[in-house]
C-alpha cells in the first residue's frame, strides 16, 4: 500500500514542481458539500458599541453541493454550486473546463482524488460515445493517493472559500451561489495562488518513513 500512496504522491508533487505550460494547465479538482441554513428569528443589526447578533438556533435547508476547480500558475478559480454531484456533473464540469476556461490548451493536467465519479468513465454517462471520447483524449489524469487529499492545491482554496465566504448561514442555492460569484471574481482579480514548497525531495526526507525501503534523512 506504501509503495502505491509515495508513486502517486511523487507524481503530484513532481507535477507541481514543472515549470508552467500553458499547453497543458495543471487544474486541480475538488468537491465540498456545504450544509444549507436559515435563521429562525431575524438577526439584530449591529448598533453602536454592540455587534450584530444573531439567534442559536437555524433552520436546515437541505444541502448543495459545490465543486471548486484551481489553476495554480495563473491565480484562477471557479466554482460550481449545485444540488448534487453526480457522474454526470463531473463529466460537465470537465467538458466546461476543456471547451469554455480552456479552449487552447493540448491537454489539460487535472488532478483529483479518487472518487468513483472521477475518471473517463463519467463521461461515457453523459455524453455519446464521440463527445466523450474527445474529452477523455483532451485529460491526463493525475490522481492523489487514498488518504492523500492535502496534495490537492485545491483543498487550500476550498478551505479559503469556506473561511471567508461559506462560515455563515446561507438558506439557498441562489444565495450560495452569489456570494461565491463575488468571492470568486474578487480572488481572480488578485491572481491569488498558493505557494507551495513541499517537493519529492522532502517527501523522501521528511516522510521517509512511508517508503518502503525507507529513505535516508537529508545530511544536510
Amino acid at each position: 500500500m506504501n509503495g502505491a500512496y509515495v508513486a502517486r504522491m511523487e507524481e503530484v508533487l513532481d507535477l507541481y514542481a514543472a515549470p508552467p505550460d500553458p499547453a497543458r494547465p495543471v487544474i486541480c479538482l475538488d468537491e465540498l458539500p456545504l450544509p444549507l441554513r436559515d435563521h429562525v428569528r431575524p438577526p439584530l443589526p449591529p448598533a453602536p458599541g454592540t455587534p450584530a447578533r444573531e439567534d442559536y438556533e437555524y433552520k436546515r435547508c437541505g444541502t448543495a453541493a459545490l465543486a471548486m476547480a484551481f489553476d495554480p500558475h495563473r491565480g484562477w478559480r471557479h466554482v460550481w454550486v449545485g444540488e448534487r454531484r453526480t457522474k454526470e456533473d463531473f463529466a460537465g464540469w470537465v467538458q466546461e473546463l476543456v471547451d469554455v476556461h480552456y479552449p487552447h490548451a493540448d491537454l489539460i493536467q487535472l488532478v483529483t482524488d479518487n472518487l468513483n465519479t472521477h475518471g473517463p468513465g463519467a463521461f461515457y454517462e453523459a455524453f455519446p460515445a464521440a463527445e466523450a471520447r474527445r474529452l477523455a483524449q483532451k485529460i491526463a489524469w493525475h490522481y492523489t493517493p487514498k488518504h492523500g487529499s492535502w496534495l490537492n492545491m485545491v483543498e487550500i482554496e476550498l478551505s479559503v472559500l469556506s473561511d471567508q465566504c461559506l462560515d455563515r448561514r446561507l438558506p439557498d442555492l441562489a444565495t450560495v451561489a452569489a456570494e461565491v460569484a463575488a468571492w470568486e471574481a474578487e480572488r481572480n482579480a488578485a491572481h491569488a495562488t498558493i505557494d507551495w514548497r513541499f517537493t519529492t525531495e522532502d517527501a523522501r526526507t521528511k516522510l521517509h518513513r512511508l517508503y518502503p525501503f525507507g529513505e535516508p534523512a537529508n545530511p544536510q
